[in-house]
């Protein structure tokens, strides 16, 4: 079965605040939803229309497993305390098997 993987490409970060809010909140729920966090932040070499600001990728066992991860109270609760404090292109991808 191929793994799954939340995508989130942050163009711009309004409300660091916010941001450090759903990062208290969204890491014990994505640990839950049985998430292994393989990058946050770090260094990005940015291309064609990359931008070049914070990305975060989170791997699961399956796709399913990641969209009840995203579904779940917890991670809901998580980004209603982002709310607008950020602009993120989020997706979540399956893997090759």
């Amino acid at each position: 079965m191929p793994k799954a993987y939340w995508v989130s490409v942050y163009r711009t970060i309004a409300d660091p605040e916010k941001l450090a809010a759903y990062n208290k909140l969204a890491a014990p729920a994505v640990k839950a939803g049985g998430g292994r966090t393989v990058v946050r932040g770090g260094r990005v070499a940015a291309y064609d229309a990359g931008i070049a600001e914070r990305t975060v990728l989170v791997e699961f066992d399956s796709f399913e497993q990641a969209v009840a991860a995203r579904e779940s109270a917890a991670y809901q609760e998580a980004l209603a305390a982002l709310s607008d404090g950020v602009e993120r292109d989020f997706r979540i991808v399956e893997g090759i098997d």
